[in-house]
């Protein structure tokens, strides 16, 4: 029990310097630059950010509606934003996504002095090119039968968060609102 509060107060700790860090910035909502101006810099200190941070958590619904949160070695972001995992068909995750597509994704700037948060829908494929194509050789231990214990998850994002001191994004300085980014308004 004692582990457990002490883990919980450096969760504690960590999300409230998080807000210090990001609440004295003023928002890029106040900013005079033209609306795909600011939709290009949210795109591009997304990809920036996904790429340097190296792994994510993704976040899923399990049946009772509760968020479940893990660790993944994603694929860096294609063009637009869609993100590749690999993981074993039979995990959790792969049930919770059948029953319910919508996850979010969560991106620590490595300084974290910033992040990205996507929310998309995930999709399993399990298509064998595709799977060629998406492949990392240090995976080979945890997936020694590829053609079976192998499977994709595509997701591909509705909306995105950035805060970004190192790109100049922030919050609205009043509501704490980050910038967002919606991709099924730009179709």
């Amino acid at each position: 029990m004692k582990q457990f509060h002490l883990k919980s107060q450096a969760i504690a700790f960590w999300l409230i310097r998080s807000i210090l860090l990001l609440f004295p910035m003023s928002g890029m909502s106040q900013s005079s630059e033209p609306e795909d101006t600011i939709h290009d810099r949210l795109i591009k200190a997304a990809e920036e950010i996904m790429t340097a941070a190296g792994t994510c958590a993704l976040i899923t619904l399990d049946e009772q509606g509760i968020p479940r949160v893990r660790a993944m070695d994603p694929f860096d972001p294609e063009n637009d934003l869609i993100v590749w995992f690999g993981t074993n068909p039979r995990s959790r995750k792969v049930d919770q996504i059948r029953k319910d597509p919508r996850v979010t994704l969560y991106y620590l700037d490595p300084d974290e002095s910033g992040y990205v948060m996507i929310h998309g829908i995930a999709e399993l494929v399990d298509d064998q090119t595709e799977k060629e194509k998406r492949w990392k050789e240090e995976w080979n231990a945890f997936y020694p039968e590829r053609s079976t214990d192998y499977l994709l998850i595509k997701v591909s994002p509705q909306w995105l968060e950035v805060i970004s001191t190192t790109h100049g994004i922030s919050n609205d300085p009043v509501t704490w609102q980050p910038p967002i980014y919606r991709f099924d308004s730009n179709k």
